[in-house]
């Protein structure tokens, strides 16, 4: 059954009016700034332990709360919250945490890198392509769901993807085929990993059964370390 969390210790303004979300920083107050979207669980404990791990590699890191407050734990009760947000509701929320990141003192980057997973993944996309140049980095995990873009020209972010070679959720087929459209339609460096695992395997939550912590972690540090190169 979804449940209310009380984790949302940030406020920011869209297009929706007020929003909120989890923000997370550096032991120094300071540094590049990171948005992170959610699994379609919400803003669940696995989404508040990216930030922090973002934080202790140096980001500031803000999870906007796409979900206002409801997280579940029930992949049926999930998919249904994911299909009740409409691309274009979900895109202008994250607009306007890019601009409230950006708009801060303590973010010390110009543009803003994108994290994302599962839903997110296919929402990190979308930023990625609306948001012009104020997003330089995007790093889709096994991205599915509604917000994955038809057409990536207009894109000028780097891209890093992260897809599972036993993905029933979004084949492997299509990830390489997604590859290569968005290095034919936008031009820009791209490079997509594949790990033998299934869907969500970097959720150590393990809601989906299939969690890997070796591939896990060799995701992680690639994503963290083409953050560092590129967000500043």
């Amino acid at each position: 059954m979804a449940f209310r969390t009380p984790h949302q210790n940030v406020s920011f303004p869209s297009t929706e009016g007020e929003a909120h979300g989890y923000l997370a920083r550096p032991s120094t107050g300071e540094g590049p700034g990171v948005i992170v979207v959610q699994e379609w669980w919400g803003i669940a404990d696995h989404i508040r332990d990216i930030c922090d791990r973002l934080a202790a590699e140096g980001f500031v890191a803000l999870a906007p709360d796409l979900f206002g407050g409801w997280v579940t734990h029930d992949s049926a009760e999930a998919g249904q919250m994911m299909a009740d947000l409409p691309a274009e509701e979900g895109a202008r929320l994250l607009g306007g945490a890019v601009d409230y990141l950006l708009g801060q003192d303590f973010v010390t980057s110009d543009t803003v890198g994108v994290i994302g997973f599962c839903m997110g993944g296919g929402f990190v996309l979308a930023m990625a392509v609306q948001q012009g140049d104020k997003v330089s980095a995007a790093v889709p995990f096994y991205g599915v769901g509604q917000a994955v873009p038809g057409s990536f020209t207009g894109l000028t972010a780097a891209v890093q993807g992260h897809y599972a070679e036993k993905d029933t959720m979004f084949p492997v087929a299509d990830a390489r085929r997604q590859e290569q459209q968005i290095r034919d339609e936008a031009g820009v460096d791209v490079e997509y990993f594949y790990y033998p695992a299934g869907h969500a395997f970097h959720n150590d939550e393990n809601l989906a059964g299939n969690y890997d912590p070796e591939q896990a972690k060799l995701a992680w540090e690639r994503a963290v370390a083409f953050l560092k190169d590129r967000v500043h």
